[in-house]
């Protein structure tokens, strides 16, 4: 049975990342949302660190594969190795080609956003973008060469999760049985912030985009579902523990730019957001939405599309609407066109193709009934 407290989360996150990559071409600073707030414009304020979306991705997804590979095996330990690979397979392979499909067709008709770009002064081919995108290295690429291609650069976050979750099944096979999982996943947690600092502030991103600087995420969601499976607190408890959290969140979210704060901030976000989620394990069921709880409902459980779709969208707008030319009210207009744009782009996908193929998989490989993550 679905959370919907956790796709509110995924809502939040999805439109952080999207704000973000919004305000990079399409500076808001000289709009209305670019009123002073503690010295600082709301808009920058609001946009300059959607990556920490990312970063409760990262913790949501951790938890979700640790939870439901519970549900389904009982035990990590008895996990099994080709159902997992064939859900995971399901739900990212579909998304990931017609993406790359896209970006393709794009590139091919000459859209500049769409086709490889030298932001380092290094020509990297198409070819080999490609390959990274379908090997799990694209955030590898974009350290050494930076973002070679605007549409798929997303893919670095897809390539941190899925090489987590290429060893998640042999780790649950191998350390499972006793406390050792549990010690990896904490060595893990205790590297990144050590990992980021040694890359801290580097214009390669590695502080960033780096396995290493995001697999602490990943750990504190599957260590989430672990602790969740054996403890619990009272839902009195969670009425103020879940304000004080976002009120936290939200603090060290407008705190400072996060380039100058990574190598703790990004941890103690995820810690945040896994506090979170263990207070909404709690209570799953929810009697009563809100039409604004609704929306945010719909729109996580289409985050993996929005996430994956979105720059085609924002590329298509940046070859009609130049950046650098582009008046303060046409970005409010385009700032609306664009989530318009990504959530109707994002529907359509979800609806008949993502999840009927996720479905069609699932049933053929699977032999018992499937279930979507």
């Amino acid at each position: 049975m679905r959370n919907y407290k956790i796709d509110i989360l995924r809502g939040v996150s999805i439109l952080l990342v999207l704000l973000h990559h919004f305000n990079i071409p399409y500076k808001l600073y000289d709009t209305w949302l670019g009123i002073s707030v503690f010295g600082e414009s709301l808009s920058t304020l609001i946009a300059r660190n959607g990556n920490y979306g990312v970063t409760m991705f990262f913790v949501i997804s951790g938890f979700l594969i640790t939870q439901h590979t519970l549900q389904r095996n009982a035990s990590l330990a008895h996990i099994q190795l080709k159902n997992f690979y064939i859900r995971r397979v399901a739900r990212i392979l579909p998304c990931l080609v017609l993406l790359v499909v896209m970006v393709t067709i794009l590139g091919c008709l000459g859209l500049q956003p769409f086709l490889n770009q030298t932001p380092n002064g290094i020509e990297v081919p198409y070819g080999l973008t490609v390959f990274a995108a379908f090997t799990f290295w694209m955030n590898i690429l974009i350290i050494e060469y930076g973002w070679v291609n605007y549409a798929l650069g997303v893919l670095w976050s897809l390539s941190v999760e899925e090489v987590f979750y290429l060893a998640f099944p042999l780790l649950c096979l191998t350390l499972a049985r006793g406390k050792a999982f549990v010690i990896f996943l904490l060595l893990i947690i205790v590297y990144a912030p050590y990992f980021r600092s040694l890359h801290f502030g580097e214009e390669s991103g590695a502080y960033l985009y780096h396995y290493f600087s995001s697999f602490d995420g990943v750990a504190l969601g599957c260590l989430t579902a672990l602790f969740a499976q054996k403890f619990s607190i009272q839902q009195t408890h969670t009425k103020w523990i879940v304000p004080v959290l976002i009120l936290l969140m939200i603090c060290l979210y407008v705190y400072a730019p996060i380039k100058e704060v990574s190598t703790w901030s990004i941890s103690i976000f995820a810690l945040f957001s896994a506090g979170l989620i263990f207070c909404f394990v709690q209570q799953s069921q929810v009697h009563h939405l809100s039409i604004l709880s609704k929306m945010m409902v719909w729109i996580g459980q289409r985050s993996y599309e929005m996430y994956l779709f979105h720059l085609i969208v924002l590329g298509l707008m940046k070859v009609v609407y130049f950046p650098k030319t582009t008046l303060p009210d046409q970005k409010i207009m385009l700032l609306l066109i664009f989530f318009i744009g990504t959530f109707v782009l994002s529907a359509l996908i979800e609806k008949y193709y993502s999840t009927p193929l996720n479905r069609k998989i699932r049933q053929k490989w699977i032999t018992k009934k499937p279930q979507i993550d």
